[in-house]
C-alpha cells in the first residue's frame, strides 16, 4: 500500500526543524511500524540523503527506546501498545501519518525523532533503588509479601520510562512516571527503610529537570504503553506530604 509520511527533521536542538514529506509505495501491512521507518532509510540512503533518526533497542515493547508521537498521540493509535509493537495493518492505502518526538522541554532534541531523556535517568538515581552497605542483598524469598502488595508493585514496575505520559501531558509533567517508580518501591518491604527520603528525593528532582506539575488530565494514563494507573501519582504525593511534614 502507499503511505504518505510527514516527518520532523531537525539537526539538534538548535536547530529550528520542520516537517518533510515522504512517500513510499509498497509498504506491507505485515510490516511493524519501526520496519517501514527502516524501509524509508533504506531509499534515503540509496537516494544519497541523511537517514531519519529515530531511536530504538528491544522492538518487543520492553525498553522504551521507540516513544514516537504518531498522529498526535504517543506511540500511535492502538491502547497499551509501544510505537514498535504497532504493525501498518492499522493503517489504509493512501493514508498520511505525521511523525514527530515526545515535546518536552526537559526533552531537547539529539536529532530528528531522537530526544534526551536523561531527565528521567536522573530522577532514577537520586532514589529508585533498595540500598545494601554491606554484604550481597538479601535473598527476596525470606521477606514475606502480602500478594496484593506484591501485584500492586509489579504493575507500578512495568513502566518502561518511554516518556509517553510526558508527551501527552499538556504540562509535560513526569508525575506518571515518577510516581509508578516511588510507589513500586515503596509499596514492599524492602523499601520502607528508605521511603521518606527516597520519595522527597525523586519529587524534588522531576522539579529541578524542569518538568510541569500533574492537573488530573489523565492523559498520561490514556496513552501509557504498559497500563500504568495515575494511582501512582496519588501514592506519590500521599507519601510526599507524609514525608515533608
Amino acid at each position: 500500500m502507499k503511505i504518505n509520511l510527514k516527518i520532523w527533521r531537525q539537526k539538534n536542538a538548535q536547530d529550528k526543524g520542520g516537517f518533510q514529506d515522504y512517500t513510499l509505495d509498497n509498504v506491507s501491512e505485515h510490516m511493524s511500524f519501526l520496519e517501514m521507518l527502516d524501509v524509508l532509510n533504506e531509499e534515503l540512503i540509496m537516494d544519497g540523503k541523511d537517514p531519519v533518526e529515530f531511536d530504538y533497542d528491544c522492538r518487543e515493547g520492553i525498553c522504551g527506546s521507540c516513544n514516537l508521537v504518531i498522529n498526535g498521540r504517543a506511540h500511535g493509535p492502538k491502547h497499551k501498545t509501544a510505537a514498535c509493537q504497532l504493525h501498518m495493518r492499522n493503517y489504509s492505502d493512501g493514508d498520511t501519518i505525521v511523525i514527530e518526538p515526545p515535546r518536552a522541554a526537559a526533552f531537547p532534541v539529539i536529532k530528528d525523532l531522537v530526544v534526551d531523556r536523561s531527565a528521567m535517568d536522573r530522577i532514577v538515581e537520586v532514589g529508585g533503588y533498595v540500598s545494601v552497605n554491606t554484604g550481597q542483598a538479601p535473598e527476596a524469598n525470606l521477606i514475606p509479601v502480602k500478594k496484593e502488595v506484591s501485584d500492586q508493585a509489579f504493575d507500578y514496575a512495568t513502566c518502561i520510562g518511554c516518556g509517553a505520559c510526558i508527551a501527552a501531558c499538556p504540562n509535560s509533567s513526569a508525575s506518571l512516571f515518577t510516581g509508578a517508580k516511588v510507589a513500586h518501591l515503596n509499596s514492599l518491604p524492602q523499601g520502607q527503610p528508605e521511603r521518606e527520603r527516597r520519595t522527597i528525593a525523586m519529587v524534588e528532582q522531576m522539579e529541578k529537570e524542569g518538568f510541569g506539575d500533574c492537573s488530573n488530565f489523565a492523559e498520561c494514563e490514556a496513552v501509557c504503553p504498559v497500563g500504568i494507573s495515575i494511582s501512582a501519582i496519588a501514592e506519590m504525593r500521599r507519601d510526599y506530604m507524609k514525608a515533608i511534614l
